[in-house]
């Protein structure tokens, strides 16, 4: 499995890729202009996609919501059918109504309120089927 945190926080990024590491390749952008540079990478020079984005909402250079909504395009452009690209867990401390429905109607596929529980986060992992269920 090939993530990509997308986090401004040391901590969370710390947290996170200890939580996800043992699963496969973890990469690091720290802001959302990083992780679209990481992603256009992925996709067209690497032709290696992203299983799993961990997005945080609230990031300078642009947000998460954005972010988003930018992957799920270039994702349509590049002919990649909703639900076949990246699986997008929103990771944040907003648990407002507003955020997750926003974030849902931009096609996340799961929204973690911080502090990440590390069991929730794996039985996402296994409901996308980026991990083996026991």
């Amino acid at each position: 499995m090939k993530t990509l945190i997308v986090e401004d926080s040391f901590t969370q990024r710390v947290n996170l890729q200890a939580m996800l590491s043992e699963y496969g390749d973890v990469h690091i952008a720290v802001n959302g202009k990083e992780a679209m540079q990481a992603f256009h990478q992925s996709i067209f020079r690497d032709d290696a996609p992203y299983d799993l984005i961990c997005l945080d909402i609230i990031m300078p250079e642009m947000d998460g919501q954005s972010v988003l909504k930018e992957i799920r395009s270039m994702e349509d452009r590049q002919g990649i059918p909703p639900g076949d690209g990246a699986k997008i867990v929103m990771t944040t401390t907003f648990h407002d109504k507003d955020n997750i429905m926003k974030a849902f109607r931009t096609q996340a596929d799961a929204y973690l309120v911080k502090p990440i529980d590390r069991a929730l986060l794996i039985s996402h992992l296994k409901e996308f089927g980026l991990i083996p269920s026991e």
